[in-house]
């Protein structure tokens, strides 16, 4: 599925959400919480990003960004929905814009990659995206 349409009333965005915006967005949609410094150097770092507005409110209730090195790695993070405006396609508007800007810039053969929390994971699957495991599995360390 690729549609980068959002919904009547929702306006889609190019670039990352204020970083007021993307901490309370993260901390509604249930990501992990963010201080503003690491807000802003997160957002600054963006390969590419957009973000949703509800146009009644004026309210950023979407967003997603992707981090690359525009060639070869390209890795889909924070890929998030508010609860009460999820279910109406934003989600896909924002991951198929995403992927139209790496299909577009990038040269052929790009590598995309995301960890998938389990809600978000037949988004992922709808856009081709598939399990990596058991030939690899994403490992983390968060250096304290």
């Amino acid at each position: 599925m690729t549609t980068n349409s959002v919904p009547f009333g929702y306006r889609l965005v190019s670039g990352p959400p204020e970083v007021d915006d993307y901490l309370g967005l993260r901390e509604r949609a249930g990501l992990s919480p963010r201080r503003p410094d690491q807000a802003a150097a997160a957002l600054g770092g963006s390969w590419a990003a957009v973000h949703v507005v509800h146009e009644q409110t004026r309210t950023t209730v979407g967003m997603g960004r992707v981090l690359g090195d525009g060639g070869w790695y390209f890795h889909v993070v924070d890929m998030a929905v508010l609860p009460e405006h999820q279910r109406r396609g934003i989600g896909d508007a924002v991951l198929s814009t995403l992927l139209e800007a790496i299909r577009r810039e990038a040269p052929p053969g790009a590598y995309v990659n995301l960890l998938a929390d389990p809600p978000g994971r037949r988004l992922y699957e709808r856009h081709g995206f598939q399990p990596t495991a058991p030939a690899s599995e994403g490992m983390a360390l968060t250096l304290r």
